[in-house]
């Protein structure tokens, strides 16, 4: 019987399991957490509640592919970052599901963070498993992380140096800003990337932006955004200004980052890098690889296959 490999994932926006079979996943469920219209996010408190009525439905489907099958190890997101004092409440929905799951296999839990599991998914994913055997640089950019990482793999999972970040808003939290100020729903993401594609873009100059040594600032963004929805009362141009604002930092970081790091391969992670516009522009210069849509955003895909990694990396060493 070939053993299964469970990974369990409770982000701020979304409820997730996954299953890992010889290295592949073979299911990777999600439920976003509800978030009111007109608003940009949740309390913390309301997130974990959310967890809370999302996991009996999830494992309910999740059900028959466990049916009968050995699951060998369980792997769940306990912190933010792998590092130390990083911490959110929501990731406890997912530790109490995947401590009782342990409980009842007779399994002990596998901690790892969500951002490695981001970095994870997106290895897997782009088919970069190559650079597993050497350090690489990632881009995870979300709703709560904009950061710039140089990742050394360690054992089954990795080493992570932060080398760049945003000093203020993530990029995922601009996009959101804007695209509800233009009346689309949260998470605004795909929407606002919809909506952009109508613009205009003989309109468009190029935005000013702030990046030094890898380090951003994107607060100017939302204030520049604003100014030019209201002299100009154009919902798409506002919204393609947000994304070639972007568009050029992320750029600008990247040419800082092969500044140090000239030929490094580069990762790019979470929700934002499943934007066709950001792809496009940021696989101009040098190796670049991006997950794939279903494995950019939140999800557990990467978490099962670090308890995957980690099993066989173990039994292996034996």
């Amino acid at each position: 019987m070939t053993p299964l490999y469970l990974g369990v994932d409770s982000s701020n926006y979304t409820t997730s399991v996954a299953v890992c079979e010889e290295g592949k996943i073979i299911a990777n469920l999600k439920r976003p957490l509800p978030v009111k219209e007109g608003e940009c996010g949740l309390r913390q408190s309301d997130a974990v509640f959310a967890h809370i009525k999302n996991f009996p439905s999830l494992m309910e489907e999740l059900s028959p592919i466990l049916q009968g099958k050995e699951v060998a190890a369980i792997a769940c997101s306990t912190t933010p970052r792998d590092e130390e004092g990083s911490y959110m409440p929501c990731f406890l929905a997912g530790q109490a599901v995947a401590a009782a799951l342990c409980a009842a296999y007779g399994r002990g839990v596998i901690p790892v963070s969500h951002q490695n599991g981001h970095i994870m998914a997106a290895v897997y994913s782009s088919n970069a498993q190559a650079l597993l055997d050497h350090p690489f640089a990632a881009f995870h950019v979300s709703g709560g992380t904009t950061e710039v990482l140089h990742v050394r793999p360690r054992g089954a999972s990795f080493s992570v140096k932060l080398i760049g970040e945003t000093a203020d808003l993530n990029a995922g939290q601009l996009i959101d800003r804007v695209g509800v100020r233009l009346g689309l729903r949260f998470p605004c993401g795909p929407a606002l990337e919809v909506l952009a594609q109508e613009a205009d873009r003989a309109k468009l100059t190029r935005p000013r932006i702030s990046v030094k040594d890898c380090r951003c600032n994107l607060s100017g963004g939302e204030n520049m955004a604003a100014a030019l929805l209201e002299k100009t009362k154009d919902r798409a141009l506002a919204a393609a200004f947000v994304m070639e604002f972007i568009a050029a930092t992320l750029e600008a970081m990247r040419d800082d980052l092969r500044c140090c790091f000239p030929n490094i391969p580069i990762v790019f992670a979470g929700g934002v890098m499943s934007n066709k516009m950001l792809r496009e522009r940021l696989s101009e210069k040098g190796p670049a690889f991006f997950a794939e849509p279903a494995f950019s955003a939140d999800n557990a895909a990467g978490v099962a296959l670090l308890a995957w990694r980690k099993e066989t990396h173990e039994k292996g060493a034996e």
